[in-house]
């Protein structure tokens, strides 16, 4: 991945300190995770010209910025305020894992994470799915190209 741009990158920087602030997150307290991320991030803008989720593999990129779902702040943050980046995380670094349905890998490897602001994110969190019995395609196809 090329270096990003210093354009790119002070616009990822101000978006991130802007959306920690309004979903009541920070910024890993370890500044490595946090510029390996935001570099990603910037790459990607320079690339796709939209700050796809670099810690994602993906077939195509350009047709996954194109769906938006792993476009910086990803659906995944908007409804359920996880990052699995580790960009947006808690004070203590941990992300929030508080509304991630049973049996998502977040839950299953970071276990019950309560969320210290409630009040603030999940602007999306009216699409959030509750326990579904069986898995249906799409979660399974999104859940092995992770």
């Amino acid at each position: 991945m090329a270096e990003p741009t210093q354009e790119s990158l002070e616009k990822i920087r101000k978006f991130v300190q802007g959306f920690a602030e309004k979903s009541g997150t920070m910024m890993h307290p370890n500044p490595a995770v946090t510029e390996a991320v935001v570099n990603g991030l910037a790459s990607h803008i320079d690339e796709l010209g939209k700050p796809l989720c670099p810690c994602n593999f993906y077939k195509d990129k350009e047709a996954e910025a194109k769906l938006r779902r792993w476009i910086c702040a990803c659906d995944e943050m908007q409804i359920y305020k996880y990052c699995h980046c580790l960009l947006f995380v808690r004070e203590d670094g941990m992300p929030i894992t508080e509304y991630l349905p049973e049996g998502h890998e977040g839950r299953d490897v970071y276990g019950l994470v309560i969320d210290p602001t409630p009040d603030k994110g999940r602007a999306l969190k009216h699409k959030a799915v509750q326990t579904p019995t069986e898995p249906d395609e799409s979660t399974a196809m999104s859940a092995s190209s992770t």
